[in-house]
């Protein structure tokens, strides 16, 4: 047990904190042994400071009920604990900029769900089977900083998640121009329908922010690092335009999306494609690494959410109904799961990335 590296929670007790905590349950490598939160859970139990809000579907694991609830401003106390921290705080943009950032200036690595530093020119925002290389902007993060090994590296929106793999296994084909709306579940705004019971039976057509996350931050993820700027530079094709809606759903993200291509593949070449891509957690075995990242669903009527979104653990893309196009030259149906592969889980997928390349270590 020793072996493990020691993880702290900032922000615990919200739906991603809690999501991170069932998700480190049993891990290999990593134990949760400090959870922080705002100051009115400080000095309490985690299951005192929850209470009746424990929302996933799986009961509190046994060994996080007892842990006192650290706060979470208290940066140099917490620091100390842990080897490393993920960070699902729930403050303004600016507070999680400053507070992370703090964090990493202990010589504590960040691994954060957040947005706040997704457009930081030194931090890196990776989907490990994308973009691992983005990580060797951090030795630039770390000049500004003046750590040695205290960094943030973040995640990208859980709306990318179900189509930005997709292009990704197609490059070759050259995609150019992208339209996708996604229809979005409502733990991705940290609810239930318990809690927002409006939402039953309804639609939203819009999510604040969202729309100009899902046309941009695919482009920083397909970038690459400028090593005389020290920083990402993202690239510039292919044009998305998206709308986002929010619909009845609790889990699961669902893309219907239009594609056009310089080169002219067939429905079988796209297909295998997607079926042969892997990318560095396939390759290095990382625990929660889906062992096949996506799959194409052969039936007309998939993906659904009810059947589909807990595949590969939730750490898996679901593609189908791949067909030609009027307008564009072809259209597809994605699914992914946005609190496990969209938030919590594609973090600790990043933060077990980090340590196989060397960056997090033991203090």
């Amino acid at each position: 047990m020793s072996e493990k590296l020691k993880v702290g929670i900032l922000g615990g007790t919200g739906m991603v904190g809690q999501r991170f905590i069932s998700l480190l349950e049993n891990h290999p490598w990593f134990e949760v042994t400090t959870i922080a939160a705002s100051p009115r859970s400080a000095g309490k139990t985690y299951e005192e400071a929850v209470g009746d809000r424990w929302k996933m579907d799986t009961p509190m694991p046994e060994a996080v009920k007892n842990i006192v609830v650290m706060n979470v401003n208290e940066v140099e106390k917490v620091a100390a604990q842990v080897d490393f921290v993920f960070s699902a705080v729930d403050m303004t943009k600016e507070e999680i900029k400053k507070i992370e950032e703090d964090y990493a200036k202990t010589e504590t690595p960040v691994v954060s769900n957040n947005s706040a530093h997704r457009w930081t020119p030194d931090v890196p925002m990776v989907v490990p089977e994308i973009n691992p290389e983005h990580m060797e902007v951090i030795k630039y993060q770390k000049e500004r900083l003046g750590t040695t090994r205290g960094f943030v590296a973040v995640k990208p929106n859980c709306s990318i998640q179900s189509y930005a793999p997709v292009l990704t296994a197609w490059k070759e084909f050259e995609p150019y121009e992208v339209v996708v709306t996604t229809y979005q579940a409502i733990s991705g705004a940290g609810k239930t329908f318990k809690e927002w019971p409006e939402m039953v039976g309804n639609i939203i057509p819009f999510i604040g922010g969202e729309e100009e996350k899902s046309e941009k931050e695919p482009l920083r993820v397909w970038g690459y690092v400028d090593d005389e700027k020290k920083e990402i530079v993202p690239a510039t094709s292919p044009v998305i335009t998206a709308q986002c809606i929010r619909v009845p759903v609790l889990n699961g993200h669902t893309a219907a999306v239009f594609v056009k291509f310089k080169k002219q593949p067939t429905k079988q070449q796209l297909i295998d494609a997607l079926l042969a891509y892997k990318g560095a957690p396939q390759e290095l075995n990382l625990p929660s690494a889906p062992k096949q990242f996506i799959t194409y669903h052969e039936e007309e009527n998939r993906p659904q959410v009810t059947l589909d979104v807990n595949y590969e653990n939730g750490m898996g893309i679901n593609v189908g109904r791949l067909r030609e196009d009027t307008v564009y030259d072809w259209k597809f149906v994605g699914l992914s799961h946005n609190t496990v592969r969209g938030a919590a889980g594609g973090a600790v997928l990043c933060a077990e990335l980090l340590k196989a390349q060397g960056y997090i270590t033991k203090k």
